[in-house]
């Protein structure tokens, strides 16, 4: 017992220590594929099996065995219904996707949620994915200095630009604008935009005009 005087300080310390050791996270399928599930509902990039691994606190082994049982259970073949999302590898990594019957549905009703006009941030946004596409939102985000995740998903949504290719090796998708931007604009093709450089100051706002029209 720690309270007796006669045990040396030291030892009493040790014991205390010893009960404060956090515990490790289970390992078994189910457990795993649990909080694979939690990080693949917030991820917005198709994550390596590595990163998940690293993320979940589980060996690659485990989470490659936990995935594929999470994918044969969206795809209904462990005795359940088949899901209306699926968990799809893309340039080497993982993330849920809508399956594609359900595309026309999931754009008619986030169009239907969506306010009539984008937001300064969306056009900002916009701008940037026009001129300078393919361009990954991360570089997006660097032109412009502020995280744009969320408004980028807005523009996905409502139609005005889509996923061109995932880069291989990072796994980062490239966007660019879509036949209903060019709608929208009134314009035939891209190259109708105006020029932008003889618009902007040398090195105005940070912005790299380097390769825009």
């Amino acid at each position: 017992m720690t309270d007796d005087p006669s045990m040396p300080a030291d030892e009493a310390v040790s014991v205390t220590d010893d009960t404060e050791q956090p515990r490790e996270r289970p390992q078994d399928v189910a457990s795993v594929a649990q909080r694979l599930e939690a990080i693949l509902l917030v991820v917005d990039e198709p994550q390596p099996l590595v990163s998940l691994a690293a993320a979940v606190g589980a060996p690659v082994a485990a989470v490659r065995q936990a995935i594929e049982t999470l994918v044969a259970d969206y795809d209904g073949d462990a005795a359940g219904p088949r899901r209306g999302f699926e968990l799809r590898e893309v340039g080497g990594g993982w993330r849920f996707y809508v399956r594609a019957e359900h595309d026309d549905l999931v754009s008619e009703f986030v169009n239907a949620q969506a306010p009539s006009r984008l937001s300064q941030a969306a056009l900002e946004t916009l701008a940037v994915i026009a001129y300078k596409q393919p361009v990954t939102r991360s570089q997006v985000a660097s032109i412009r200095a502020v995280n744009v995740d969320s408004v980028v998903r807005t523009l996905v949504a409502r139609g005005l630009i889509t996923e061109l290719f995932t880069d291989p090796e990072t796994g980062a998708i490239n966007y660019g604008t879509t036949d209903a931007l060019l709608v929208n604009l009134g314009i035939n093709s891209l190259d109708e935009l105006p020029h932008i450089s003889p618009l902007l100051d040398d090195g105005a706002d940070g912005f790299d005009v380097e390769g825009m029209r």
